[in-house]
């Protein structure tokens, strides 16, 4: 006897099992995100048979857990042939029950708080110190927690941590050992990570001397390059090249637009918000570095291809991003590498080579851009929602080639 469940996913038995009531739930859920009837069908049989298996152990609904995932796919593996086991079940078993505690139809896997070493809770402690007193961007906290304890762990390695034993030798050596790995730019994030976790340490009484001014200095020549940005006839040809009439292309060129004329961060992409863009003003509010926001001009070429994403592109969904994934699950970005990939597969697909594959070239071809055609650093840093002067001014160093046009000539001329 045939079930059919959700309308299209048909089934050649009957659900059963402690959990048969909730499957046409899920696949209707799979639906929403997007996901194909291959697919759909895929997951569906799997969470059908876990739930007969579940009946067959006398497993209620009260007590299904993620070990019960486990033990159903050993004893599967033992009755099923090979080409019948799927790479993803594993991962579809797991979709199925977070699904199931979302709706509160299994309670939550209580999971033991495993005991943080000293390392780690000083670790903890300081990455609470940057998160609420100093209100630092999370991808900073990020860098300044791994160096952090990487220093804590040299110096401690699993045993008590206790700072009052840290000399200025140990800042120094640990300094001296992993300075000539980094990259120059790295090199000074460890050391400024140094300092504020030791002026840290003296502030909570942990330490009485300045051990931060122990700190060896990174050497750090002012404007050694200039920032590499996409060529301009690059940036016409990868716009040239994007299918607009994919919802992908859609998509991927909205974004591409947003970085190349508005000098969008990755991340201030991801974080775009449906609410985000006033039609009516022509704007577009863009959360920056530590939840600054700031609203740009959104011109009409802009403000087209986003239209026209929103009409024709955009997948259904409950979601407030304004960019979402084209496949299932669809879902917002989950963070600025996948602008970052986005950026690189699109390059190379259209077969361009351009000094790096990220993003942020974009913003950089935008500054050196509106330098040429006359803008102060004072408008570029505006544009580019720049916290400090000191991060535009790097900008001032431009192509000699370009300038050379413009040089008066040497009076007396070349003897």
């Amino acid at each position: 006897m045939r079930c059919t469940v959700d309308g299209d996913v048909v089934l050649s038995r009957p659900l059963e099992g402690p959990l048969s009531s909730h499957v046409g739930a899920f696949a209707a859920w799979l639906r929403e995100q997007g996901y194909a009837l291959r697919s759909r069908y895929q997951k569906v049989l799997l969470v059908a048979c876990f739930s007969r298996w579940l009946g067959k152990k006398a497993i209620s609904v009260r007590r299904v857990c993620a070990e019960h995932l486990t033990r159903y796919l050993r004893s599967r593996a033992r009755r099923v042939k090979i080409h019948q086991i799927h790479r993803g079940d594993a991962a579809a078993l797991r979709q199925f029950l977070e699904f199931l505690r979302r709706g509160g139809i299994i309670p939550a896997e209580r999971v033991s708080p495993c005991r943080l070493t000293p390392v780690e809770q000083e670790t903890r402690a300081f990455e609470t110190y940057l998160r609420n007193e100093r209100a630092l961007a999370q991808p900073t906290i990020a860098y300044y927690v791994r160096f952090i304890r990487g220093f804590l762990k040299d110096r401690f390695g699993n045993g008590c941590a206790a700072l009052s034993r840290l000399s200025a030798g140990d800042v120094v050596g640990f300094v001296q050992r992993q300075v000539p790995r980094m990259h120059r730019n790295c090199a000074r994030l460890l050391t400024t990570a140094l300092r504020s976790f030791l002026n840290y340490a003296r502030y909570r009484g942990e330490i009485t001397s300045d051990l931060a001014a122990a700190v060896p200095c990174v050497a750090n020549w002012s404007m050694t390059s200039i920032p590499r940005g996409i060529p301009a006839d690059a940036v016409r040809q990868l716009l040239a090249s994007i299918d607009r009439r994919t919802p992908g292309g859609r998509r991927d060129y909205a974004i591409l637009l947003l970085l190349a004329r508005l000098g969008l961060r990755a991340s201030e992409v991801v974080r775009l918000q449906l609410d985000d863009i006033d039609w009516v003003a022509g704007q577009v509010s863009v959360r920056g570095k530590g939840g600054q926001r700031t609203a740009l001009p959104l011109s009409a070429e802009v403000g087209a291809a986003i239209a026209a994403y929103l009409r024709h592109g955009r997948p259904p969904s409950t979601s407030r991003r304004v960019f979402l994934r084209v496949k299932a699950p669809i879902r917002g970005f989950l963070g600025p590498e996948a602008i970052a990939s986005l950026v690189g597969h699109t390059l190379t697909r259209a077969g361009i080579k351009t000094p790096s594959k990220g993003a942020h070239q974009f913003r950089h071809a935008l500054a050196t851009q509106m330098l040429r055609h006359g803008a102060s650093l004072t408008e570029i840093g505006e544009v580019l929602r720049h916290r400090s002067p000191q991060t535009t001014t790097i900008y001032a160093k431009v192509d000699l080639d370009a300038l050379r046009p413009l040089a008066l000539p040497w009076p007396g001329g070349v003897r």
